[in-house]
Parts: structure tokens; sequence; C-alpha cells
């Protein structure tokens, strides 16, 4: 059974109220995601003018653990969180009040598609553990169904959102299982966004690939492709790629 809490090195997740707990996907996305203007543009052959994200929007709070991670790995930024689920909402404005970050979260009771249409705030990263499996037969948990399955936020919704809110050289980071995001890579073209960088994730060597992380601009970058394992081949331990990205977080590294 899961924990009512977790706690991480700077911060305490509540989620007995959430649909979906804390879990590796969204650790690693929090963890990966980086946002760096440094690299030049592809089509201009330029430098970007190198700066850290100075507004966030992390799409379906959750328990707010995207929200609370960008905080920490981004001292100087503004973030926005918006959850569709109401118990989700409450959740998540919880663990942001308890935090030492409260006054730069702001949690928004919303669905995101209503949110993108009378947005006027442009951001320099979207960061989303969207829902992502759209078959009909759905287990009779309605709040987790919110969470896992796209009816309520279908792709192209976030794709189409993203596009009128990223700033020029905004990334829009997500995590999805591999046939769901090379889908939504397909779909991004149509919008004009542009893969920045991929990571493959495997539990194992010798297993498949489970994972995609994704970040996508409306600017073209260098494309950068990388693979991460999480456990080694016999299971021992932690790979050191897994320890060093998450070891800001978790507490047993």
């Amino acid at each position: 059974m899961k924990k009512d809490f977790f706690r991480f090195k700077q911060f305490t997740v509540r989620q007995n109220s959430a649909a979906m707990k804390v879990g590796v996907d969204s650790v690693l996305l929090g963890a990966w995601t980086c946002v760096d203007h440094s690299l030049l543009d592809a089509r201009h052959s330029s430098p970007i003018t190198c700066h850290p994200p100075f507004r966030i929007l992390d799409v379906g709070a959750g328990t707010g653990l995207l929200a609370l991670m960008t905080a920490q790995r981004y001292p100087d930024a503004a973030i926005d969180s918006v959850e569709i689920d109401r118990d989700a909402y409450r959740q998540a404005a919880e663990n942001v009040s308890d935090s030492q970050w409260n006054n730069r979260i702001r949690v928004i009771f919303d669905d995101f598609i209503n949110y993108a249409l009378h947005c006027s705030l442009c951001y320099d990263l979207i960061i989303s553990n969207p829902p992502y499996f759209t078959t009909s037969l759905k287990p009779p948990d309605t709040k987790r169904n919110i969470t896992r399955y796209n009816d309520s936020l279908p792709h192209r919704f976030l794709l189409n959102g993203s596009v009128k809110l990223l700033t020029p050289f905004g990334v829009l980071a997500i995590v999805l299982p591999p046939v769901e995001a090379l889908t939504v890579i397909d779909e991004a073209m149509a919008y004009g966004l542009f893969v920045k960088r991929t990571l493959y994730v495997q539990s194992l060597p010798s297993k498949p690939v489970y994972r995609m992380l994704v970040e996508l601009s409306k600017s073209e970058y260098p494309r950068n492709d990388q693979t991460l394992c999480i456990e080694k081949a016999d299971r021992s331990d932690y790979t050191d790629e897994y320890k060093q990205l998450t070891k800001a977080f978790y507490l047993k590294f």
C-alpha cells in the first residue's frame, strides 16, 4: 500500500487525496528537464540569451510534485500549476502551502484547455506528466481515469495550448510510454514544435524502453537523444546515472 506522504530532501508531498501517487515518471521528468537557452538556434546559428526559466506552468498538478521540484531547481521562477480534479487541487495547494516556496507557486483549479484559451501569460517551461491511455476499456475509478486516460486532455490540445503559451525559446516537457510519445512527436510537427531532447528510460539493461521523456520547442535546436537505465543488471543497486539525476531530491541518495 502506498503511504500517505512522500518525503524528499527539501519538501514533503502528501498524497492521501490524490488519485495518482508520487511515482518515478514525474520525479525523472522534474529532475531531467533543463531549460538551457545557451544552445544555438539551428535556424539562425546565433547564440540565444542564456537564462533560467522566469515563468513555469505545470499542467495537471496532481500532488504538486512537479511544481515543487521546479521551484527547488529554479529559485527565481514563478510557477503556475493547473489541476482539473478538485481533490487533487486541494492536495496540491496543501503541499505548496506547507513548502518553503509557497510565495512562488500558484495552484489553479481549472482545466488546461480553458486555461490556455484565456491565459495572457507566456511560459519558458511547460511541464506535464499527462494522461496517456486512449482505450475505451477503463477501470471504474473515475478520478484515476482522469489522470491516466487522455479523454480529459487529448494530446493535440496539450500541444495546441502549449504553442499559444510558450515563449519563442520555451520548452514543453512531457513523459509518456514510447508508443504515445512517438505519436505526440509526429503530431507536434503539425503545431510547429520541434524535438529538442529525448530520454529513453529502461528499468534494467535487459528490459525494453518503457518511458520516454521529451522536450519540444517552437525553436529548432540540435537534437539530443540519450538513454537512462534505472537499475544495474544484477539489481544490486541503482545506476550511477540515475542517482546523479535524482540525488537533489531523493533522501536515499
